[in-house]
């Protein structure tokens, strides 16, 4: 690919290797650019409007403020999980066949905390909506949430986990020491009540929620570290959850590790490994039904949320179920802080977009997972605190992301009441 000097660069046409800044670079016509900045982000109207110079360098640099990454990963025709994360700065590059469908996924991802607050608000009021769903439909429910994500998979994205170790194990860490004794100690200093503590255990010791990803990707994240750590957190749940919750709560309540190993297996690494190989091997069937899978998750989400909360509506309602919010809240809270600053310590070197995906994926867990193995194994009473989990984990998750996505524009607040003269 031919050298282009900087002034090309500046100039914004061709395509190249710039000779400053030594990237391989895809020029755009300036007025294309502004124009998708202009109608993407409003408040870059106010800031191209008074430094229209702007855009001639950021064209040639590895980044573009507020848009995203040149070099971000992405392959044509593939329908590999890390083009979830693409702004829309990497579209004016053309964008691939299934941009409409990942368009809609995170169009609804955007619709999940609402879904979330009315499912819970509906099997409170009205306990029939959800009461009608046992659970021998949990395991089906929670195959398709994870099903929908095999096929959003590729091979790339696991080799992708061997040159970010020490990522991946920061967040690992969070994930799976910090996080389940940050719960423990929770629990004990909030005494919640027994037939919720098991529960709320394993609520903490689940993997992180793949809706971690989505708000990775509103807070303008690392997405693809999130999408890695979430993917390698839940494939290990089939060892390590079993395992952190008989050690934490093996002498409260009794734990067949090996009985939640294999429901694991089956309801997590099955629909994952089967969609993964579907996206590899049957493309044009992955292409048909990637369209409704948001739907499906979506509807499955629901019924694994509204189902506990109806069936135990007088538990939580009561004196003790009420209590149960202050450990949630307090969980989610102190974790999210917890996997930001752990990740901030000047030995792991972490930059400031990782330690935004780790702090998500620390106070964001699989809940729906915990639901399902709290029913299965340790009574209906006990799936309570998981549900609930949900329910503050989208909500409080996905405002911190949008905070830290959009907080910027609180700045531009006085520029738009009192615009310069």
């Amino acid at each position: 690919m031919a050298a282009l000097p900087p002034s090309a660069c500046r100039g914004g046409i061709g395509a190249g290797r710039c000779s400053r800044h030594h990237v391989q670079v895809k020029v755009l016509p300036l007025p294309s650019l502004a124009l998708t900045a202009l109608s993407t982000t409003p408040s870059l109207k106010l800031r191209a409007a008074r430094r229209r110079t702007r855009w001639g360098w950021t064209a040639c640099s590895t980044s573009f403020p507020r848009l995203g990454r040149v070099g971000w990963h992405r392959r044509e025709g593939s329908a590999s999980l890390l083009s979830f994360g693409a702004a829309p700065g990497e579209l004016l590059a053309g964008g691939g066949g299934n941009q409409a469908s990942d368009d809609l996924s995170q169009a609804l991802s955007a619709l999940l905390p609402f879904v979330v607050a009315a499912t819970a608000v509906s099997a409170l009021v009205n306990p029939a909506t959800f009461s009608w769903v046992s659970k021998e439909y949990y395991a089906p429910a929670l195959g398709g949430i994870m099903l929908s994500i095999g096929i959003r998979l590729s091979i790339d994205d696991f080799a992708l986990a061997f040159k970010r170790p020490l990522a991946l194990s920061v967040g690992y860490i969070a994930q799976y020491a910090l996080k389940p004794l940050l719960g423990l100690l929770i629990a004990k200093a909030f005494r919640t009540p027994t037939m919720f503590y098991a529960g709320f255990i394993l609520t903490c010791c689940v993997a992180g929620a793949q809706l971690s990803s989505y708000a990775s990707f509103l807070s303008k994240s690392d997405v693809a570290l999130s999408i890695l750590l979430t993917s390698s957190t839940t494939i290990s749940s089939v060892l390590v959850t079993p395992l952190l919750t008989g050690l934490l709560i093996g002498s409260v309540v009794p734990v067949d590790g090996v009985a939640m190993s294999k429901s694991i297996l089956q309801v997590v690494l099955f629909p994952v490994a089967l969609g993964l190989l579907l996206n590899t091997y049957a493309k044009p069937f992955v292409n048909l039904i990637r369209p409704i899978m948001p739907f499906i998750a979506m509807f499955c989400t629901s019924l694994c949320i509204g189902s506990p909360l109806s069936i135990n509506r007088s538990q939580i309602l009561s004196s003790n179920g009420l209590m149960l919010l202050f450990p949630i809240i307090t969980f989610h809270l102190v974790a999210f802080m917890v996997g930001y600053w752990f990740a901030k310590l000047p030995m792991l070197r972490q930059e400031e977009s990782a330690c935004r995906t780790i702090s998500l994926c620390t106070g964001m867990q699989s809940s729906t997972l915990a639901g399902l193995l709290a029913t299965q194994f340790l009574g209906g009473s006990h799936a309570v605190p998981a549900a609930c989990s949900v329910v503050v984990m989208a909500i409080m998750g996905l405002s911190l992301a949008s905070f830290w996505g959009t907080g910027y524009r609180i700045r531009d607040i006085p520029l738009l009441v009192l615009p310069d003269s």
